[in-house]
């Protein structure tokens, strides 16, 4: 049992918040999209913890949101409050008596809107009406420049004074929110260090993703070291992985030079709903129902296409390394709520009371209505939280682990995900910590790329429950490829399963079970798994085709948010979304690379 532990801790599945440097590696969670009073559309909708309050939310003290006590059960390990940097300015005059601009009749009635309606029209008038248009601009109470830098200033002070090397790790991090023609192409924008500019860029200085990545240049010319992370692309419009640029040329190996070296991740999942797949385009997926979030589609005509979703940018990637040289979607995932109450890594599906306020605060809201602009309330999710393994708990290993792109996404459970990859590879994984020697040393982790070879590669994968959560159904290889006609096509594997399932004459897993009683709310463990470990070698492997493959892992099912909404209350279960989910976790992709 000792030396099982010991594995088991070599593996990073220990606590891991104050552990010391190993060159194994930590696993760390974390939030890096977050807004609090300083983003216009979360103070519109009630929220008045600042920046410093979110991180001490973070780091597991007590608040007080929509009139009741929020309190994380576990500290995260790291955050990155990402207000949006459009309205930094016209919030600082808003909130501080002495700041420019803080007497206007436009902002004194700001400070007071009282009822939803009243709330919801300012939100159309001064987001969605300008920030979804051709040319969007600061609005007329807007004070300039210095405005935004104070409001910036205070970001900087409030992650400057929590960070804690080796404890805690507090990002210097905003977001640049572009939506052209409606269509969602929102960065966050994470700092390494304390070396940042004077003021960040906003989407009304550019509304083009090629001029911000000229803009991150240009900022780590002057010593700063960014990356960017896009999120919902459910929501782009054919933007995100687009076959355009933003000026309406075709994709050249300059844009995707530039955007393989400044977006190295992309958020997989948030408040509202999962970009993997979407059940429509993924049939043969079992598993692509998952917090689909259909009723986006009904704002800003964001209708779904299948190339809006995270698998489909993958493989159209490779198509792209194969005719450009590089790929420009090369991208590993991780997680965020996007949540605008200011309480980052709010996941719990028993406790959840909304992310926007008076929008969706209530059970009666989330039943009936939703928020305004973007979602109907009863397909919000309840958020992602983000995994990386890294050294130490500390801005630069974290941030290092995230360029690396040695991260994963869960959609709020604290599972932990490791994957190997390599043509020498050790495919035991009955010793964990071999395992983890032999992959650092003979493959690549997540995140990385195996180079040009006639061997096919093993890969080994390891899942380990949430302490408090519930158990593993299976792991599972999705790879991706493009084939010598540019055409791309998708298999998924079930590696590594619980129970004493096996598969049909079709390849097929029989599901897992359910022990849900929907009419308590309540689920046991009789079934699953803690733990799961499992290799697979691609049979189908050929050297002269690119390709990717990545984890994921499924949790047994567990009441959804909105059964934990209708048990206390005496309500009927809702008819429109499933009572039960399967939360889950999903590991960086490998790639392998002919040239």
């Amino acid at each position: 049992m000792k030396n099982l532990l010991a594995a088991i801790c070599v593996l990073g599945l220990c606590g891991a918040a104050n552990a010391d440097p190993t060159p194994v590696r930590n696993a760390y969670f974390g939030e890096t999209h977050i807004h609090t009073a300083l983003s216009l559309d979360a103070y519109i909708g009630g929220a008045r913890l600042m920046p410093s309050d979110a991180i001490r939310f973070a780091k597991g003290q007590p608040v007080i949101v929509n009139g009741r006590h929020k309190q994380l059960d576990r500290p995260l390990d790291f955050v990155a409050i990402s207000d949006h940097v459009e309205y930094l300015g016209e919030m600082y005059s808003t909130i501080f008596p002495d700041a420019p601009g803080h007497g206007q009749d436009d902002l004194e009635q700001l400070r007071t809107l009282e009822s939803l309606e009243d709330k919801q029209a300012w939100f159309y008038k001064y987001v969605v009406s300008n920030n979804r248009g051709d040319n969007p601009s600061h609005p007329p109470f807007y004070q300039g420049p210095e405005t935004t830098k104070s409001g910036w200033q205070i970001e900087i002070d409030a992650a400057e004074q929590h960070n804690d090397p080796g404890n805690f790790t507090a990002f210097i991090a905003f977001e640049w929110s572009a939506a052209p023609n409606g269509g969602n192409m929102h960065r966050n924008v994470i700092f390494r260090d304390s070396v940042v500019p004077d003021t960040p860029l906003s989407s009304y200085d550019t509304n083009k993703v090629e001029e911000l990545w000229a803009w991150l240049q240009g900022a780590e010319n002057d010593g700063s070291t960014p990356l960017a992370i896009p999120h919902n692309s459910n929501a782009s419009k054919l933007q995100m992985f687009p076959d355009l640029d933003s000026f309406g040329n075709p994709l050249d190996a300059a844009y995707a030079q530039a955007r393989n070296k400044w977006e190295p991740l992309i958020e997989m999942m948030q408040i509202k709903g999962n970009s993997e797949v979407h059940e429509a385009f993924w049939q043969a997926d079992e598993f692509a129902d998952f917090e689909i979030a259909n009723s986006i589609q009904k704002n800003s005509n964001r209708y779904f296409h299948k190339r809006d979703f995270v698998r489909e940018g993958l493989k159209i990637g490779l198509a792209y390394e194969q005719s450009l040289g590089t790929n420009p979607f090369q991208v590993g995932f991780i997680g965020g709520t996007d949540n605008h109450n200011g309480l980052p890594g709010d996941v719990a599906e028993d406790d959840f009371i909304g992310g926007h306020g008076p929008e969706d605060g209530s059970v009666e809201r989330r039943r009936t209505a939703g928020v305004g602009g973007w979602i109907d309330g009863v397909d919000l999710s309840i958020g992602s939280l983000s995994g990386v393994w890294a050294e130490e708990n500390t801005r630069a290993s974290i941030w290092d682990a995230m360029k690396r792109r040695e991260t994963y996404a869960t959609s709020g459970p604290r599972i932990k995900v490791r994957m190997f990859g390599g043509a020498d590879l050790d495919a035991d994984v009955s010793d964990p910590a071999k395992m983890v020697e032999y992959g650092y040393a003979k493959g690549v982790p997540m995140g990385g790329v195996l180079g040009s070879g006639s061997t096919a590669p093993t890969f080994t994968v390891y899942a380990a429950k949430d302490p408090d959560g519930a158990n593993l159904d299976r792991i599972q290889i999705v790879k991706g490829w493009v084939d010598a006609n540019g055409d791309t096509h998708e298999r998924i594997i079930d590696v590594a399963w619980s129970g004493d399932r096996t598969l049909d004459a079709n390849g097929k897993l029989p599901a897992v079970g359910n022990t849900v009683d929907v009419t308590t709310a309540l689920y046991t463990n009789e079934i699953g798994a803690p733990i799961l470990s499992g290799s697979w070698t691609d049979p189908d492997f050929d050297p002269a085709e690119g390709a990717f493959y990545y984890a994921r892992v499924l949790e047994i099912p567990t009441p959804r948010w909105s059964t934990y909404d209708a048990v206390p209350n005496n309500l009927p279960l809702l008819s429109d979304v499933p009572a039960t989910i399967q939360e889950r976790a999903w590991g960086s992709p490998i790639w392998f690379s002919p040239s």
